[in-house]
């Protein structure tokens, strides 16, 4: 697994995506990261030294790892192309079949004003 700079990163996401179209999946994830062992943060809380967290994004194919570190100045241009990615690559998904708010009320106030739930006591 090796951790590529943001532009490299993006072309392989989108190489993974192409691969996998027909069949496969694609995991990506996404973790809060210092980039830094433990000795080091807790040498940095002592002197009470700000720690910069950046966040680390990983993603796989199940054949291929790729990862790479987003820092808070590059953060609004890598959401911007991995929300454009996903947006071109995501065309499987199926759309949801939602109710029609108007006909559904319109069936409840016909039926006599929605559901009402009927109680009996056993003595």
């Amino acid at each position: 697994m090796g951790r590529l700079q943001l532009d490299p990163f993006l072309n392989e996401l989108t190489s993974m995506f192409e691969r996998n179209t027909e069949q496969g999946s694609v995991w990506v994830t996404l973790k809060r990261s210092s980039d830094k062992s433990k000795a080091q943060l807790n040498k940095l809380t002592a002197t009470g030294e700000a720690i910069e967290y950046k966040c680390l994004v990983r993603a796989s194919d199940g054949k291929k790892n790729i990862s790479a570190l987003v820092g808070a100045k590059d953060h609004q241009r890598f959401q911007a192309s991995y929300a454009t990615i996903l947006k071109a690559r995501m065309t499987a998904l199926k759309k949801r079949e939602r109710k029609d708010k108007r006909k559904s009320t319109e069936v409840d106030k016909k039926q006599g004003g929605g559901s009402k739930k009927i109680t009996s006591k056993k003595t």
